[in-house]
C-alpha cells in the first residue's frame, strides 16, 4: 500500500483540527479507492523546525505541503526552501491573501485563502486543491 505523506507548517490548533478531519475523509476515501492509499502526517508549528529540520533534509519525501506562514514565535514558514519540497507540492494556506499571492509569485501553483470566519468552507476547498496535487 502506498502512503500520501502530508506536511503541514500550521500553528492555529482549531485550523490544525479541521485539516486533520479533512485529512481523515480523504484517507477513508484513498482506502476505497483501486490504489489504497493511506495518508501519514507531519505537523510543525514552529517557524524554527523549518528551519532546524526541514530545510537541512537532504531531500523531501512529501507528497503534500500546506503552507500557513505566521507563527505563534513571530516568524514565518516561508523560510521553508520552497525548491526543495517541489512547489508543485505547495498549497499555501494563508488567511492573509497578500501572503499567499508572495508565493505564488514564487513559483508555488496553488493556494487557498483561510478564512477564520468560516474554516469548513477553507476545508471543503482545502480537500479538493490536495486532490488535484496528487493527481
Amino acid at each position: 500500500m502506498k502512503t500520501v505523506r502530508v506536511l503541514v507548517l500550521e500553528d492555529d490548533l482549531e485550523t490544525l483540527s479541521v485539516i486533520m478531519n479533512v485529512l481523515k475523509d480523504l484517507e477513508d476515501k484513498l482506502l476505497k479507492s483501486d490504489e489504497r492509499r493511506d495518508v501519514a502526517v507531519t505537523v510543525f508549528s514552529e517557524y524554527t523546525q523549518a528551519e532546524d529540520y526541514l530545510n537541512k533534509l537532504e531531500e523531501s519525501k512529501f507528497d503534500v505541503v500546506l503552507l500557513d506562514r505566521d507563527c505563534k514565535l513571530g516568524g514565518s514558514f516561508h523560510v521553508l526552501n520552497l525548491d526543495k519540497f517541489g512547489k508543485d507540492k505547495i498549497i499555501g494556506i494563508s488567511s492573509v491573501p497578500e501572503y499567499n499571492e508572495i508565493l505564488q509569485r514564487s513559483g508555488v501553483l496553488r493556494t487557498i485563502t483561510k478564512e477564520y470566519s468560516n474554516l469548513e468552507l477553507f476545508a471543503k476547498r482545502l480537500v479538493d486543491v490536495i486532490q488535484i496535487t496528487l493527481r
